[in-house]
Order: C-alpha cells, then sequence, then structure tokens
C-alpha cells in the first residue's frame, strides 16, 4: 500500500498551499499541546516521587492546570525596567520560541498518509540536512536568551544569559559530534531518510558468525545516543542542569526582569525544546514513527496508516519522563562540574568513538573477514591491555601531623601542643593552685560560734 511507504525527499514540495498551511498548524498545535500536558506531566510526576498530590483541582486530574496559570500570567502586570532596551526587551523571549516551533518542522511524524485525496508525508518538510536545520534553530535559541539578559538592563540577567550561551554552546560541540555516527551509518543527514535507515537491522559477520545488528540506533550506536541525551538535558537547560536558572547564584538568572507573558514565553521556550530534543532523541535513535518490533510481529499494518502518530507520540512522552526523572532524583551540578563533563568527558569520548566506527566500517567494506576478525581481536586486546596497565591518577596518602613536625628544618619556629592541651601558666601561684574547694561540709556544732 503507498500509504504505508517511506518518504523520500522526492515526494516533498509537491503539496497544495491549504495542505502545507494545514501541516504547520497541526505542528504548532503539537508543540503547544504537548508544552501544556508536558507541565502538567512533569508536575505530575514529580509529585508522584515526592508522594505529593500534585495539581488535581483544575479540571479533571487537574488537566486544566497548565492552562489556569497560563491566563493567570498573562492577566499579571507587565514590568519594564527603566533601564531596559525596549525593542530586544520585547522580541528577546520571541525568537526562542519561534526557533523551538520551527525546528519541529523537520521532524518526520509518520509515513506517507491520505488527506483530503493528497498523497503526502506526514511531515512539514524536509531537506538533505534536516539535522543541521534542527541544529541551526537551537543555535539561535541561544540569541534570544542572551539578549534577553542583555536587554534587561540588570547585572543579574546579564551573568545569567552570558552563563547560558556558554552552556548550550558547549554543549552543542559533544551533541554535533554524536550525531556524526548516526550520519555515517545512515548515509544521510536527512530526517525521514535516517528513520527509513532503521526499518531493520543489517546483517554484520562477526568472527564467522552471521549476526543481525539491532535496526534502532540507540542500540547499534549506544555511546552517540547516551552522549546526545546528556548533551540535549544541557541544551534544554534543565534539571540537573539548570544553572543559567539557579536562583540561589543568579536571582533566576536571564529571566529575572520578565514578567507576565513576555515571561511566560520563556518558560514556553524551554518546554518547546525539551519536546523538539525528545522528537530529536526519536527520530535519530529510536526508529522515529515505527512501532516497537513485538507491535509490529503480531500487526503487519502497525506501520501504516495513522497509527505511526501513535507510536511517535508514545516515544516522546517517554523521553520527556526521563527528563522529568532526572529533575526529581539528581542534584543540580556546580558549574565547573558542568563544563568539565562536557570538555574533559563527553568530548574525547565522541571523538574516539567516532575514530572507532569509521575504523569498522573501513574494515566491513575494504577488508576480508579473516584480516579484519584478525584486526579486531588485536584491538580489544590492545584496549584491555591499555586499561590494565595505564597510569593511575591516583594520589600518595598525605602525610600525618607527626610526620611533618619532625621533618620541620632546624631552627623552625615552636609548634604549639598537638594534643591542643595548654599547660598552667608558671606564674600562677602554688597556693591558688592547690587550694581546697570552697563547698566544704559544716563545722562541728562545738566549734560554731
Amino acid at each position: 500500500m503507498i500509504v504505508a511507504q517511506d518518504p523520500t525527499l522526492q515526494d516533498f514540495g509537491h503539496d497544495p498551499w491549504w495542505l502545507v498551511i494545514v501541516k504547520i498548524v497541526a505542528v504548532f498545535a503539537f508543540g503547544m499541546v504537548m508544552t501544556l500536558l508536558g507541565v502538567w506531566f512533569e508536575r505530575r510526576v514529580v509529585a508522584r516521587m515526592a508522594v505529593r498530590p500534585g495539581p488535581n483541582q483544575a479540571g479533571p486530574l487537574g488537566l486544566l492546570q497548565t492552562l489556569a496559570d497560563g491566563l493567570k500570567g498573562a492577566f499579571k502586570e507587565d514590568i519594564m525596567p527603566r533601564t531596559a532596551d525596549k525593542v530586544v526587551f520585547f522580541f528577546a523571549p520571541t525568537v526562542a520560541v519561534i526557533c523551538g516551533f520551527t525546528a519541529l518542522t523537520v521532524i518526520p511524524f509518520g509515513p506517507m498518509v491520505s488527506i483530503a485525496g493528497h498523497q503526502t508525508p506526514l511531515q512539514v518538510t524536509d531537506v538533505p540536512v534536516s539535522v543541521l536545520l534542527v541544529f541551526a534553530c537551537s543555535g539561535m535559541a541561544v540569541y534570544g536568551i542572551v539578549l534577553g539578559g542583555w536587554a534587561s538592563g540588570s547585572t543579574y540577567p546579564l551573568l545569567g544569559g552570558l552563563r547560558s550561551s556558554a552552556q548550550m554552546i558547549s554543549y552543542e560541540v559533544s551533541m554535533g559530534l554524536s550525531i556524526v555516527a548516526v550520519f555515517m551509518t545512515a548515509g544521510s543527514a536527512s530526517t525521514s531518510q535516517i528513520v527509513a535507515a532503521q526499518r531493520s537491522g543489517q546483517p554484520i559477520n562477526l568472527f564467522g558468525l552471521d549476526v543481525t545488528a539491532p535496526g534502532w540506533y540507540a542500540i547499534l550506536l549506544i555511546p552517540s545516543f547516551l552522549i546526545f541525551c546528556i548533551a540535549a538535558v544541557g541544551e534544554t537547560n534543565r534539571a540537573p542542569f539548570d544553572l543559567p536558572e539557579a536562583e540561589s547564584e543568579l536571582v533566576a538568572g536571564y529571566m529575572t526582569e520578565y514578567s507576565s507573558l513576555k515571561f511566560l514565553l520563556f518558560m514556553m521556550s524551554e518546554y518547546v525544546a525539551m519536546v523538539g530534543m525528545s522528537a530529536m532523541v526519536t527520530t535519530l535513535f529510536l526508529g522515529g514513527w515505527r512501532a516497537i518490533p513485538p507491535i509490529t510481529t503480531f500487526w503487519e499494518g502497525a506501520n501504516s496508516g495513522w497509527w505511526p502518530l501513535l507510536w511517535f507520540t508514545t516515544k516522546v512522552v517517554l523521553m520527556l519522563f526521563v527528563f522529568v526523572w532526572l529533575r526529581a532524583t539528581l542534584p543540580r551540578l556546580r558549574y565547573d562540574q558542568f563544563m568539565r563533563l562536557n570538555w574533559r568527558v563527553m568530548l574525547p569520548i565522541s571523538l574516539v568513538w567516532i575514530l572507532v566506527l569509521a575504523g569498522i566500517k573501513v574494515l566491513r567494506e575494504d577488508v576480508d573477514s579473516t584480516s579484519r576478525n584478525l584486526i579486531l581481536a588485536g584491538a580489544i586486546v590492545a584496549a584491555l591491555l591499555a586499561a590494565l596497565l595505564w597510569p593511575s591518577k591516583k594520589k600518595p596518602p598525605a602525610p600525618t601531623l607527626e610526620e611533618l613536625a619532625s621533618s620541620r628544618p632546624a631552627g623552625s619556629f615552636p609548634l604549639p601542643p598537638m594534643d591542643l592541651t595548654v599547660p598552667p601558666s608558671p606564674r600562677a601561684r602554688r597556693a591558688v593552685a592547690e587550694r581546697e574547694p570552697a563547698n566544704v561540709g559544716a563545722a562541728p556544732e562545738g566549734e560554731q560560734e
């Protein structure tokens, strides 16, 4: 059936203008609904983990609580700082929100479907470098944050904007390197083609055994998957990496001077970015809109029609749950620890993993099976020897106080007593030191006057 086929790049650009508008409105509605329900979902899950009820008054199960909070925030007083740049102060939150919604336009929500008699992909558009377009939108969102902090005319928002920009730019490096492995394996940077490449596993001859590699890149490229997920948390300023909003350090960071709708736009941009990153993880590593293998084994039509939209949304919600779980579990990192994790841990691992994957691809394509097995065995042995013989960074034990005191050079200043006991003063009179206590018993009756 044509409705069950994977879209190709040639299937885009042929929709009538009204269908393009319908798709854009649908993507915007998806982002808005996922944002509203995401806030409610986060509050309910965190409350459940903390043994609290969470929002349960506005609407059934508290589903209307986020809508009520949004309406309440919209009617609050909109305060403009006297020293603020009014134009930039107004447009900075808008830039962050627009970039978040734009990234959703290249996300594949499903296969080819029929809408009013038109066969069209369940995706707004796609280009050969769609993943890079998502990263460009993520990079542009940094401008909204740093300009919001600068335009506030205050020191603390400016520091929060600068620190947030440094954080997001730094983690974009590790995130970009993590998807290089996806490009190498899928052979394309198009989101629809990456989903199509995860349709089924690839046969691999490993030491004479024919093994079918898993189709999902979350299993096949697990180092890239883990690095991308960690970088996505840092990219979206989510706990435990929500340092730009650390109230104890920066008085709420770049959004300190914002109120009313402009404050809500910054909050919305954060949740839209979280939804977009969850959609990217689903697209790049979790098979996209395809159902999980247990469903496809007994249902052949699971990946056709409009059902893939359900599988895609389910995977996005599961990734949102991971974001919420991290917030409810881990404490916030210090800024130096956070940056050290990126530059000294994640970045070297990404570079080594890309080098290893490139070597594996060259061995599969240009080397015969016998030589390939020998090279792989030698590489494994070399890695084990390097791990065993690698010099330890364990510091020598610190010397004790007695050792330090005995190693002092001659003529040093005298040390105070090591047991912290103060000797009696030689100037104290012996009579005072040996006098009897005042609380003695009473004298006999015959001696009383």
